[in-house]
């Protein structure tokens, strides 16, 4: 049977990869290791970034405040060069997860946010609903 920390990094993966494609990105995952869990074509752009997933925390020493950790396996920050962005998946039990995404700011280890609502002013929040008309314009428009 998989370690707890294991299912929970894979279901935070799998989640963050719904919110992209309900919001229109193309998800791709690289078949090597990489220091980047997919890459993921914005939809309004058309660029492509590098995008590697995390779980927030609450922290119950700071009033249950989100905290996500953004370091790599040996406990360095992620650089700019390896990873664009960041996708924080919040699965409080009971509750429907959530996602927001964020620009790597490099050399940053921890990103923090008092409650859910800040998180939503301070970041992009992808919502898990398929966002069909997203699809719908697109395909109309490679149709003409």
């Amino acid at each position: 049977m998989a370690h707890l920390t294991e299912v929970v990094g894979k279901y935070s993966e799998v989640v963050a990869e719904l919110a992209l494609l309900a919001n229109g990105y193309a998800v791709s995952r690289p078949q090597l290791a990489q220091p980047y869990d997919f890459k993921a074509e914005d939809p309004l752009n058309g660029r492509e970034y590098k995008v590697q997933v995390k779980t927030f925390r609450r922290r119950p020493d700071r009033k249950n405040e989100l905290v996500l950790y953004a370091t790599n396996g040996k406990g360095e920050p992620y650089d700019r060069s390896d990873v664009d962005y960041f996708i924080g998946v919040l699965g409080d039990p009971g509750e429907m997860p959530r996602v927001w995404m964020f620009e790597n700011e490099g050399n940053q280890r921890e990103y923090w946010a008092k409650s859910t609502n800040r998180a939503s002013k301070r970041w992009v929040e992808l919502p898990l609903s398929l966002n069909r008309e997203l699809y719908e314009v697109k395909n109309e428009a490679e149709a003409v």
